[in-house]
């Protein structure tokens, strides 16, 4: 089926006068140049005067076309195509272009030209303009939708005729007042003086304003130019104060040179500085800790000693042995000083 469609599909293209030789063997493998060629000759034996974009270089261009013709199909020639199919290119791609063509090589027939027997130099001189027909058709469609609305019209107006009859025949009857209907049409008259005058004078008062306009355009164009002369004189002419202050700039900039320098300097000191501090404190809280140890472990000896002492000896030998005590206590206090002074010199 898909050889056969392939077939009827080259022939008719031949018959349709196609300038191009297609061959079965351009859609064994995705062919898109060829189907979108072929697509927009279609599209331009429906209707030459049509505008669609040949650019099929990007993919976007390509799904724009195929879009474009499937559109331009559907709404002109009521042809449903299948984009999907259309954009592979391919076996079956044909089928899509096939329903095209068929409708085209059935409008030629239906003028009595022979299909498959005309050689490729006699179908390439056959022009056939389907594009006239097509345009025949759209105005006989317009104009079946404006009778069909006339109609209706004119079968609402018939209706209401024997109402318009007696309101016709009445005013017919009735004597023409010339004098109503002058004082009417000199009312009607003044109105439209009146109308030609306010329209006379507002073309008047714009004249004005445009006069006006181009004046003050003339006068700013004068401001703007002279402001400009003055501009480059300024800019030409060298202030006299400007070799001071060039000097002062220089003299600023080394300025401000020296105070980074000094800036850094004091920023860097003040971190030694504080530094030091930090040292002095941490070892001046580790000697009062030492110092703090240094006691409890002196206290705690002192403790011992008393206790041992009571265990010991008797009543009378505590008596005896008071001076002695008086020496270990005054011992002790004496080496807990050594050792604070100690700490505190290190």
């Amino acid at each position: 089926p898909a050889l056969a469609c392939l077939s009827d599909f080259t022939e008719m293209m031949r018959a349709l006068g196609y300038p191009r030789l297609i061959s079965m063997e351009n859609f064994h493998t995705p062919n898109f140049m060829l189907v979108s060629e072929v697509l927009l000759w279609l599209v331009k034996r429906y209707e030459p005067q049509t505008d669609i974009p040949p650019d099929v270089e990007t993919e976007q261009d390509r799904v724009f076309f195929i879009k474009a013709v499937a559109q331009f199909m559907a709404t002109k020639a009521h042809i449903k195509l299948n984009t999907k199919k259309l954009y592979q290119a391919d076996g079956y791609a044909v089928k899509e272009l096939l329903k095209v063509t068929s409708v085209l090589y059935g409008a030629m027939n239906t003028k009595g030209v022979e299909r498959a027997d005309v050689s490729e130099e006699d179908s390439s001189k056959f022009k056939f303009d389907l594009g006239s027909k097509i345009a025949d058709l759209k105005a006989a469609r317009q104009l079946a939708s404006e009778i069909t609305s006339k109609g209706a019209s004119l079968y609402d107006l018939l209706g209401k005729e024997v109402e318009l009859r007696e309101a016709r025949t009445e005013s017919l009857a009735r004597p023409l007042e010339i004098n109503e209907a002058e004082k009417v049409m000199k009312i009607a008259i003044d109105c439209v003086l009146e109308q030609v005058q306010k329209t006379k004078d507002m073309l008047n008062n714009v004249a004005l304003d445009e006069a006006n306009l181009e004046a003050k355009i003339e006068k700013r164009k004068l401001e703007l130019e002279r402001s400009q002369k003055r501009l480059q004189t300024l800019q030409s002419v060298r202030p006299a104060f400007m070799d001071e202050y060039e000097k002062i700039e220089e003299q600023l900039q080394k300025q401000y040179s020296s105070y980074l320098e000094k800036f850094r300097n004091l920023t860097y000191m003040e971190q030694l500085l504080d530094d030091h501090r930090r040292i002095e404190q941490e070892m001046f809280e580790e000697a009062a800790n030492m110092l703090h140890l240094m006691q409890n472990r002196l206290k705690e000896e002192e403790q011992h000693l008393l206790k041992s002492g009571n265990n010991d000896d008797s009543d009378i030998e505590i008596q005896e042995d008071e001076g002695s005590d008086s020496e270990v206590e005054d011992r002790q206090i004496m080496k807990q000083r050594t050792a604070t002074e100690t700490l505190l010199q290190g």
